[in-house]
């Protein structure tokens, strides 16, 4: 989370009094307050469902078994031609 960016931004959730007692007590365990605690938990939680989607870490192996793939010649597929020009059952 960027520290020189000006917190301006709301969110506002409803929860049950048993779920945000739940929060108050492990905020209060991490020494943390409730907002504090519940935007950390959940940026981690964003990072962490977004990282699969942005960042794909390889070792030597698969990268060049990636390449491998990226270089080889494009191969045609009627079967594939056939369904492209088919109208979409989305249509």
């Amino acid at each position: 989370m960027p520290t020189h960016e000006a917190r301006s931004e709301r969110i506002e959730i409803r929860t049950t009094p048993s779920n945000k007692a739940l929060l108050l007590r492990a905020a209060t365990s991490s020494q943390k307050n409730v907002t504090e605690f519940l935007l950390e938990a959940g940026l981690h939680a964003a990072e962490e469902a977004l990282v699969d989607r942005s960042l794909f870490l390889l070792d030597d192996a698969q990268w060049a078994a990636f390449q491998s793939v990226l270089d080889r010649p494009v191969a045609i597929k009627p079967r594939l031609a056939d369904l492209l020009r088919e109208k979409s059952v989305l249509e």
